[in-house]
Order: structure tokens, then C-alpha cells, then sequence
């Protein structure tokens, strides 16, 4: 199933695509017309419920297929997008230099030896076609990251690599936005990863049962239609579910939190001479089976 978050007359919803359509059900207001009390009125409260939130949405969707129940699905003209998950509980979590020709590419005779992670603040994610700044007044080194994102459904601590899918509702689209010099000035992570907007995320999140192994997608990143980036996670040195145990050993996983796993070689740092963003760049990332999260960089 393939969730979006969105607004429609102002309001926060979520529901799934309908099939065939560029359209997308409220799946709350069929909740309310078909009396179902007890459904999460959050997608983050829903993704808590793991696989039997997505039971319940599959139950009244085919239901209102079948009662041609219209007037609760709104074409995607009708509603202003939002990333999957619109707020994470805590800061989003990030996998550093996961890719080899990553890691050789900015600079490193080796991968890490140990898993890197930093993280990004919240107010960070941005939606799929959302005019990002560029943020010219802080940085001219503004780079690109295409990512596959986990999003966890089951709270966890100490979760053994067999049983890390237990733990993951499914998977969307990242940018990790980064400005460089800002990440070198300051020797660290977070401020140079946490610009606003320098996350977004989309366009949908694709529930685990369609995505049987996410350790082999394709995953392609294009600036203004250029390809930059190219390449399978089956070449992340941490998969998924080394990424989820190792975490977890020291980090409470919950529901709604977001972990980047990395990204392949091509960034513009990486190139020679490097290449950064310029406003009215337009940034597009693909990952098999989700689709494509497009943003255009602007002055703001």
C-alpha cells in the first residue's frame, strides 16, 4: 500500500493512493462514515498498529470501492502534499558513509569501521514538489543525497538483526540535504544536516509488504534531469536490518522514527571541480517501487 500525508481545506489527513488514480482516500473520513471508533486519527498512531492498521484502510477502501463511496477520495489537484511522515517523534536518524564509492568520493581510503551515525532535526522535513530554500544567506555548498528511509512501526531495544522487519512499517524517499562547508567549519554533523527543509521526504510511504527486499533497490538521483547518482542499496556495506540492531543497541527505536541508510556516490562534492546547488536547481530522486520525490531549490 502507498500512504501519503496531505491537506485538504486546511485540514491534516492521510490515506492510501487509489489504485489507478492520481488520487488519494480519507481514510478518516470513512472511518467516521462507516463508524469505526477505534481508528487512529494520526498516521504516526496508525503506523503503531503495524500491518493491522493497513488491514483496517484495505477492508473500508474496498468497501467504499464497492458502495462508490466518491465523494471520500480527492484527486491529487485538490490537496497541498506533505512528506509521509509530517513530524518524526524524535530527530531523524542518519546512516554516514554506507556506501564505499561514498566513502572514496569524499575523500576516505576506507569505509568507517564502525556504523556512523549522526542525526537531523525535525523541523527538517520537507514534502515531495516543495519549493526548498537555498539558504544562499548561510551556505554556497548546498549538496544533494538521495536515501532509501525506514520507517519504524514497533518499539525496540536490542532487536536482533532476524528480527529487525518485525520492527519496520516501510520505506519512502529521502534528500539529505547538506551544506558542506558548514558540516567542515563546525567538525561535526548536525548544524551543516539541519537547515530547514534540508530533508524531504516522499512522495509516499510504501508499506514492507511490498517491498519483499529492500536491501536491492535501484535508486537513481537527477539534477535539472542530469543523472548524478545511480545505483542498487544492495551496495550499502550496513543492511537494513545490521542498521536497525546495531542502532538499537544503544537507542530506543519507537513508532514514526525515521532512519536514512546512506547514500551512493555522486554527489556534488564528490565531483571535480565540486557542484553545488544554485537556485532553481531541481533535485529529482527515484528508489524502485516508491517512485520519484522531486524538489526545486529557491531564494527565500
Amino acid at each position: 500500500m502507498k500512504l501519503l500525508s496531505f491537506k485538504y481545506n486546511g485540514v491534516t489527513l492521510f490515506g492510501p493512493k487509489v489504485k489507478r488514480e492520481e488520487a488519494v482516500w480519507d481514510v478518516l473520513a470513512l472511518a467516521k462514515h462507516y463508524e469505526q471508533t477505534q481508528f487512529p486519527k494520526t498516521i504516526i498512531e496508525g503506523i503503531a498498529s503495524g500491518l493491522d492498521f493497513v488491514e483496517k484502510i484495505r477492508k473500508m477502501v474496498e468497501r467504499a470501492e464497492k458502495e462508490e463511496n466518491i465523494q471520500y477520495k480527492y484527486a491529487f489537484t485538490e490537496i497541498e502534499w506533505l512528506s509521509p511522515i509530517p513530524r518524526t517523534p524524535k530527530n531523524i536518524l542518519c546512516v554516514g558513509k554506507n556506501y564505499l564509492d561514498h566513502a572514496t568520493e569524499m575523500g576516505d581510503e576506507a569505509p568507517p569501521e564502525k556504523l556512523m551515525i549522526f542525526t537531523k532535526s525535525p523541523t527538517t522535513i520537507a514534502a515531495d514538489e516543495q519549493d526548498l530554500p537555498i539558504h544562499a544567506d548561510v551556505t554556497d555548498n548546498l549538496d544533494y543525497e538521495g536515501e532509501l528511509a525506514v520507517v519504524i512501526s514497533k518499539e525496540g531495544r536490542n532487536i536482533p538483526t532476524q528480527l529487525a522487519y518485525d520492527h519496520i512499517f516501510g520505506y519512502t524517499i529521502a534528500n539529505d540535504v547538506t551544506a558542506r562547508d558548514i558540516q567542515t567549519a563546525h567538525g561535526q554533523f548536525f548544524l551543516g544536516k539541519s537547515l530547514d527543509g534540508s530533508c524531504p521526504m516522499g512522495p509516499y510511504l510504501v508499506t514492507k509488504d511490498e517491498i519483499p527486499n529492500p536491501n536491492d533497490l535501484a535508486i537513481v538521483t537527477k539534477v535539472n534531469d542530469e543523472v548524478r547518482q545511480s545505483s542498487q542499496t544492495d551496495k550499502m556495506i550496513y543492511k537494513i536490518e545490521d542498521i536497525l540492531a546495531e542502532v538499537s543497541r544503544f537507542v530506543t527505536l519507537e513508532p514514526g522514527d525515521v532512519i536514512l541508510t546512506g547514500t551512493p556516490a555522486g554527489v556534488g562534492k564528490g565531483m571535480n571541480p565540486p557542484s553545488y546547488l544554485k537556485e532553481g536547481d531541481t533535485v529529482k530522486i527515484s528508489i524502485e517501487g516508491i517512485g520519484t520525490l522531486s524538489n526545486r531549490f529557491v531564494k527565500v
